[in-house]
C-alpha cells in the first residue's frame, strides 16, 4: 500500500499566457496546464506569482478570449481542495472579480507575509519592490488607480483589448525574448529589498519572488532563504516547500512528472 505524504506547496510565475512571443502560444498553455496535472495529486496549495498572462482587463460582461484550459485546471484543482492564489503582476494588474468567481483562486493585489508549516513566507510578483524611481512610481499610479481603470473600461472592449495587446507586443515582447541578466547580490532591486525588509522584520524564513526572470536561490544572513524563481517562457521553472526544505526546480515532463 503506498504511503500518503504531506501536502507540497507549489509556486510558479511568469508564464505569459497569450504572449506572441511564444511560437505557438496554445502549446505553452498546453505544456503549464500539463504541469498542474503533474502537481495536483499531492498539491496542498499553489501560488501563483503575477504575470500569469500576458495581458488581462475585465471589462463588466467581457474577458480577454482564450486560456479555457488553464482556467478550467485552476477550476478543478480548486474544486478537489487545493488553495490556488492568484498575485496580479504587472502585466495582468486588471483582474477583478471574474477569476475568483469563477475558478475560485484567492486573489492578492499586494505583497503577502503568511505562515505555511510554521515558517514565515513573504510572496510578492516584485514589480515595484526596491524601485524608488518618480517615472515607475507615477505609470504604476496610474496602471492601479480606479478612475483610470474605469476610464479605459469606457472603450469598447474590442478597441480596448485589441490596443493592449498592440501596446503590449511593442512595449515588452522584444524583451521577453531572451533570458533576463542577473546584475549581482549588490544590485538587484528585489534582494536589495529583501534585505531592508529583514532589517525590520527578521522573522522571514523564505522571500519568493517572480517578475525578473531569472533563477535564483540566495542564503541571506543568517538563515533567510530567498528565491526569484525565474518563468515558463526560458526555464520553465517552478519552486516547491515540502514543510522542511524549499527548492528551485525546472520541469522536464519526459523525465519527472515534478
Amino acid at each position: 500500500m503506498k504511503m500518503k505524504t504531506s501536502p507540497k506547496i507549489y509556486f510558479a510565475s511568469d508564464v505569459h499566457l497569450g504572449s506572441t512571443v511564444f511560437e505557438s502560444p496554445r502549446e505553452t498553455e498546453k505544456r503549464f496546464v500539463r504541469w498542474l496535472d503533474a502537481i495536483k495529486e499531492d498539491a496542498g496549495a499553489l501560488y501563483l506569482l503575477g504575470d500569469i498572462f500576458d495581458f488581462w482587463f475585465e471589462y463588466k460582461k467581457v474577458v480577454p478570449r482564450g486560456f479555457v484550459r488553464f482556467l478550467g485546471k485552476i477550476a478543478e484543482m480548486h474544486d478537489k481542495g487545493v488553495e490556488v492564489h492568484f498575485f496580479t503582476g504587472n502585466h495582468d494588474i486588471w483582474i477583478f472579480d471574474y477569476l475568483p468567481q469563477e475558478t475560485g483562486v484567492i486573489l492578492h493585489k499586494e505583497p503577502l507575509l503568511t505562515e505555511i508549516a510554521g515558517k514565515q513566507f513573504y510572496l510578492a510578483h516584485g514589480d515595484g519592490l526596491g524601485d524608488d524611481s518618480r517615472l515607475f512610481q507615477l505609470i504604476r499610479s496610474i496602471f492601479h488607480n480606479r478612475t483610470c481603470q474605469r476610464l479605459f473600461a469606457c472603450f469598447p472592449s474590442r478597441l480596448g483589448i485589441g490596443f493592449a495587446h498592440k501596446w503590449a507586443r511593442h512595449n515588452r515582447g522584444k524583451d521577453l525574448k531572451h533570458p533576463a541578466p542577473y546584475f549581482g547580490e549588490d544590485k538587484e532591486r528585489l534582494v536589495l529589498y529583501a534585505k531592508k525588509y529583514l532589517l525590520e522584520h527578521p522573522g522571514v524564513d523564505y522571500f519568493i519572488f517572480g517578475h525578473r526572470h531569472i533563477l535564483l536561490d540566495l542564503m541571506l544572513p543568517p538563515k533567510t532563504q530567498m528565491m526569484i524563481i525565474g518563468d515558463w517562457i526560458h526555464y520553465f521553472s517552478y519552486a516547491v516547500f515540502d514543510g522542511n526544505k524549499l527548492s528551485l526546480c525546472r520541469w522536464n515532463e519526459l523525465s519527472s512528472p515534478h
